[in-house]
């Protein structure tokens, strides 16, 4: 549990209320951008396109030089994973080419089982570690002490919700559509992360057919209202 510091009149202040004053002009700035964007259009009837739209739409607003730096360290490592698979595996077929057939088994073996490994680590890390993470961010501000502001989304597309019956009739009076589901945590420390000043998290789903019309085209400023609505209060609430 953090503590706080008592003042010059001896009262504590809660982390709760500290952690609020500080966060305020963040939350100030988690307004959709006002700058021209390039229209986005996606095939409504692939969840996959509709997904990573929105995903990307993420990455782009909350990546703003006024909000967070971008932390890349999940694809960097699936990056060096992969890359390291792809020079055993160009390593192992020149020695095979360059050595009798016989003579370099023993290092073809090697070879193999090394590229494999590197694969399914790759392959875990990506299930296990990185999972629905679309994007990680952080920023620091000083308020008397560094403090570091660590944002994590995470998504994912859930199924569309029973369509609700009309009183008059025993059909669905409406036809839903499949839901993008944004998962938000929000961490604030100081002394190198060691001292936790806040935590809290927050989570919501929106049908994507309230981001895209008919024509697949995405409402961009809708889609970074709600965006930033969720982040806000995932870091204005505790939990």
């Amino acid at each position: 549990m953090a503590r706080g510091k008592k003042t010059a009149n001896g009262t504590t202040p809660t982390p709760d209320s500290d952690s609020k004053s500080d966060t305020r002009p963040l939350l100030n700035l988690l307004t959709p951008s006002t700058e021209d964007r390039d229209v986005v259009k996606v095939n409504n009837a692939n969840l996959t396109e509709l997904k990573n739209a929105c995903d990307d739409a993420v990455k782009r607003f909350l990546s703003r030089p006024d909000l967070f730096k971008q932390s890349h360290t999940h694809t960097d490592v699936r990056l060096a994973l992969g890359w390291a698979s792809v020079f055993v595996a160009a390593g192992t077929a020149f020695y095979g080419w360059r050595i009798d057939f016989e003579e370099s088994k023993p290092v073809m073996w090697v070879g193999l089982i090394v590229y494999i490994a590197l694969t399914a680590l790759q392959t875990l890390y990506a299930y296990f570690v990185e999972g629905d993470i679309v994007f990680v961010g952080k920023r620091k501000t000083f308020d008397k002490r560094i403090v570091t502001e660590r944002i994590t989304l995470a998504s994912r597309t859930s199924p569309a919700p029973p369509a609700p019956k009309d009183s008059t009739s025993s059909t669905p009076s409406a036809n839903p559509s499949p839901q993008y589901t944004l998962n938000s945590t929000y961490i604030r420390s100081t002394n190198a992360g060691k001292s936790l000043l806040a935590k809290r998290q927050a989570v919501d789903s929106r049908g994507y057919s309230a981001f895209f019309d008919v024509n697949g085209v995405m409402d961009q400023g809708a889609f970074e209202a709600w965006v930033g609505e969720l982040v806000g209060r995932g870091m204005d609430e505790g939990e």
